[in-house]
Parts: structure tokens; sequence; C-alpha cells
């Protein structure tokens, strides 16, 4: 359960660095630098201390939130969902008048 919140909180933690990023470049540095965060603290065994970094991480992601995340243009939310959709299928009029 501990390596898979941590795992999501390394996602999490990149893909809000990816929000506030204007290059992939810079991203990239970020991305290196919140990796050596996370192996800093790969040894500590004790579950109330991961607990409690856990925590702080959750504080730490939740107030860098992005005010207005990068969506990826054809996902829900995104500049060009469903823009350019196929026109649908009406059925023909019957001639039984």
């Amino acid at each position: 359960m501990a390596l898979h919140s941590v795992a999501l909180l390394y996602r999490r933690s990149l893909r809000l660095s990816l929000d506030w990023a204007v290059h992939r470049q810079i991203w990239r540095g970020q991305a290196v630098y919140i990796r050596s965060l996370f192996d800093a603290n790969k040894d500590i065994r004790d579950p109330r201390q991961r607990r409690v970094l856990l925590q702080e991480t959750e504080k730490l992601l939740e107030s860098w939130k992005h005010p207005d995340p990068y969506r990826a243009p054809t996902a829900p939310g995104g500049s060009k969902y469903e823009r350019n959709l196929p026109a649908r299928q009406l059925p023909y009029a019957s001639d039984s008048h």
C-alpha cells in the first residue's frame, strides 16, 4: 500500500510540475529534482515516519496546485474536445405519407 501511494504521489508531483513549466526542457530539470527528493527518503522504514512524509507531501502538492492546469487539447475540458465531430446519421424519412 505504501509503495503504491508513494508512486501515486510521485506521478502527481510530476504532473503538477508540468502544469507550471512553460517548456519541456525546464520541466525535465524539475522532474530530476523531484526524483532526487523522493530518492532521498526511499530508505525510511518506520511506518509512522512514512505516514508523516506522505501527509506533508500531500499538503505541499495541494498548496502548489495550479489554478488552470494543463489539459491535452483533445481531452475532456481541452480546447479541441469534441471539435469537428462527424455529422450524425439521421434515419431516412419514410415514403408512406
